[in-house]
């Protein structure tokens, strides 16, 4: 894993510490990030992680364990370097001098105080991270480069979903235009935003439209150089990286989430069922207040087979009375096929049982 990690606050502790983790996944490794911080008696206050590309972007915050309170810089280096040897196991043996660069972890400090600790500065941090690593090398999906359209909700690819971006330069303004069509979503603008602004581009002017589902999104830029982009190969990198940024919220899977009264080792407890049962975290988001904790996973099959309804039992045991909520995530990918398809209904059908399944174990079920 390529591996930077930086210090800034989280609003629910005084100062905790917050490390920043980024590099190549692999099947289990967010469940062994939290169970090496649980060895090294660390509290988890909050966590976020994203995995795209088979790339890890995770920010974690801290606290020790016994006392709650901010851990000292001298044990942030131990920590540092337990960390690093965990990023840097891999089961294979064919590890190039690239792959051990990407390996590294760094601490760094003193982010801008204003803001610390919110949403959107955690998934804007997440964004320049898997950036960094990078996460736009070898796409999961085609690029499609040519004449934007909007998809009419009649049309034959309707189910496809497919992603296209297309830029031209505009010579007579000096602009390069980008536009982007592709399923409308939740803070779609705000990860294409990032984005530009990362890679170092300034919007002039921007439109946004929505139509049967879809979002068409057009952006007139030029490099803060002042220039429009000048080479294919510059534009391909912005497109990649813009697919990138699309892509890396979109999850095809199961959506759970957990609540529970908190105590130390929970998270690594509930990853290390989710591992054992292998089940692949993609995206997750963890938040702890008033004694409570609440788990949000991403999850999907590590081998593409139906989720085994063996873990909800496992889970229930080792944690005891937890409150559950289950929603499909599922969507289709461009390359939709007749077994994908098939695959989608048995993630529905799990998210159904397993949804049925909690109920019986807590009185206390989550809606989402």
């Amino acid at each position: 894993m390529t591996g930077s990690r930086k210090i800034f606050k989280c609003q629910s502790l005084p100062e905790p510490r917050a490390i920043e983790m980024t590099g190549r996944d692999r099947p289990g490794l967010f469940s062994e990030i939290t169970a090496a911080l649980a060895d090294l008696h660390c509290n988890i206050v909050e966590a976020h992680a994203w995995s795209h590309n088979a790339r890890l972007a995770c920010v974690v915050y801290i606290s020790e364990e016994s006392t709650d309170t901010p851990i000292d810089h001298n044990r942030l280096t131990a920590i540092e370097d337990h960390l690093t040897t965990v990023l840097r196991a891999t089961t294979t043996q064919n590890t190039n001098e690239e792959n051990v660069k990407q390996q590294e972890v760094k601490t760094a400090y003193g982010l801008n105080p204003e803001g610390e600790g919110t949403v959107t500065d955690v998934e804007r941090r997440l964004h320049q991270l898997m950036l960094s690593v990078p996460d736009f090398e070898s796409p999961s999906k085609p690029i499609i480069v040519g004449s934007p359209r909007l998809i009419d909700s009649s049309d034959d690819h309707k189910e496809e979903k497919m992603l296209r971006v297309y830029i031209e330069n505009c010579d007579e303004k000096g602009y390069s235009i980008v536009a982007i069509q592709c399923k409308d979503r939740r803070r779609l603008m705000f990860d294409t935003v990032c984005t530009l602004a990362d890679m170092q581009y300034v919007i002039f002017h921007a439109s946004v439209d929505s139509r049967g589902g879809y979002a068409f999104q057009e952006y007139f830029i030029r490099h803060v150089d002042g220039y429009a982009m000048s080479s294919e190969s510059e534009k391909q990198r912005v497109i990649k990286c813009l697919e990138a940024a699309i892509e890396r919220r979109v999850c095809e899977g199961i959506r759970l989430e957990l609540c529970a009264n908190n105590r130390v080792g929970l998270l690594s407890d509930i990853t290390r069922v989710l591992r054992e049962n292998g089940l692949a975290v993609v995206r997750a988001d963890i938040a702890t207040e008033g004694g409570k904790a609440r788990n949000i996973f991403y999850l999907r099959d590590n081998s593409g087979n139906n989720i085994d309804m063996k873990f909800l039992k496992s889970m229930k045991t080792e944690m005891g009375e937890i409150d559950v909520a289950v929603n499909d995530e599922t969507t289709i990918t461009t390359t939709t096929t007749t077994s994908s398809m098939t695959r989608g209904s048995s993630f529905r059908s799990f998210g159904d049982l397993m949804k049925s399944q909690f109920e019986k174990l807590s009185q206390n079920f989550i809606t989402i």
